[in-house]
């Protein structure tokens, strides 16, 4: 147009070269052939929150001598890229790059599908093709290291006891899960949660010696945050791993639902981890019936619950009907100041009957606050460092 408009001869050369260039990087991208396998590995695939996780990736030449390409490797459905240059490969020869992943949040995070991009000469034309799947990061919650709670007997005759107790008879019911050791017998596996779990589970017809925790997480979306969900997830897995290192049986129950049922193992934590991991607030409201479900006989031990200081007056009085069936009950309420720097000074919180109240607040988080609270209660310091 501007050589028609200018009438100058010079202009339409430039145009006939550039469509030319046009077509001949087409065509370069179009025909050249490229064969190259990529390894991911993750190290480690599983990281609680703030720890670090490394993507190392190996590339493989299969075809003929590659120019210079590119790879961008996705994490979390395009939130981030990593993207770097490949140097020419020989036929047949290997490289290596590694880069590593933000785990600031906890979450399961896609990774990939990675694409190894061929750019012409000129940069004027590209060909994309996928050559590595995706890949699962799970960042589980940040982790206090606190103290277990106490062992609590509360009704239950057994929840506390020191030695194992044979319950009377071998009929359908029994009283806990664990993993397959070599020797069980077969009999017992428990096909359900075998399939479940993708791993051996035995069915304990003894009672054991350890101590049984319940941990109940509140994510009613009445009374949470952005901020405030993370903390009390926080708090839970902060317990959890403490129950765990105590080898206590452990069971999770949310009020969106969940209820993990007592066991113990590396699955069924894992499973209690994924789930923390990925809980959300919900819409549903059933900490009534949750309430109702575990003062209900069987149950006993010691019971943690997580809550915010928006809980109401009436929940806090179906917490305090608990207190009968529960050796230990503690609370640990999350308040306001906690994650808001221009919060008001604290209502007085009308709190149940409990053994034990955890305030977490602005200067006290949940780490601190759970030490002070059983600092005072038993004399003795339970404090650890944080993951």
């Amino acid at each position: 147009m501007a050589g028609r408009l200018l009438g100058l001869v010079e202009l339409y050369l430039l145009a006939v070269v550039c469509a030319a260039l046009v077509a001949g990087a087409a065509i370069y991208v179009r025909l050249r052939t490229v064969v190259v396998h990529v390894e991911r590995t993750l190290h480690p695939p599983r990281v609680y929150a703030g720890s670090g996780s490394r993507v190392e990736l190996l590339l493989r030449n299969r075809g003929r001598r590659t120019p210079v390409l590119s790879v961008r490797d996705p994490f979390h459905r395009g939130w981030r890229w990593a993207r770097f240059l490949v140097p020419p490969l020989a036929a047949g020869a290997t490289t290596r790059a590694a880069y590593r992943l933000p785990t600031d949040h906890r979450g399961i995070f896609d990774i990939g599908p990675l694409e190894v991009i061929l750019n012409d000469p000129f940069g004027l034309c590209s060909a994309r093709f996928a050559t590595a799947g995706v890949t699962q990061l799970t960042v589980y919650p940040r982790i206090d290291r606190v103290g277990a709670l106490p062992t609590a007997q509360g009704q239950d005759p057994h929840s506390g006891t020191q030695r194992p107790r044979a319950l009377l008879g071998s009929g359908e019911d029994f009283y806990a899960l664990r993993q397959y050791e070599i020797g069980d017998d077969l009999r017992r596996v428990h096909w359900p949660s075998t399939a479940r779990l993708d791993e051996l589970m035995i069915r304990q017809d003894e009672m054991p010696w350890q101590t049984r925790v319940t941990i109940l997480l509140d994510v009613r979306q009445s009374i949470h945050t952005e901020q405030s969900i993370e903390l009390a997830v926080s708090a839970a897995a902060s317990i959890h791993d403490a129950s765990r290192r105590k080898q206590s049986l452990i069971r999770l129950v949310s009020t969106d639902g969940t209820d993990s049922g007592f066991a113990a193992g590396s699955a069924h934590d894992e499973a209690i981890l994924e789930h923390l991991a990925m809980v959300e607030p919900s819409r549903d409201d059933r900490l009534a019936g949750v309430a109702a479900t575990l003062r209900r006989a069987g149950n006993g031990g010691s019971l943690a619950i997580v809550t915010t200081d928006r809980i109401s007056k009436v929940d806090l009085e179906a917490i305090a009907r608990l207190r009968g069936r529960y050796g230990t009950l503690v609370l640990v309420v999350v308040e306001r100041s906690a994650w808001d720097a221009n919060a008001p000074a604290p209502a007085t919180l009308d709190t149940p009957a409990v053994s034990t109240l955890v305030r977490v607040r602005r200067n006290e988080p949940f780490g601190v606050a759970w030490d002070r609270a059983f600092t005072s209660s038993t004399g003795r310091p339970t404090s650890g460092v944080r993951r």
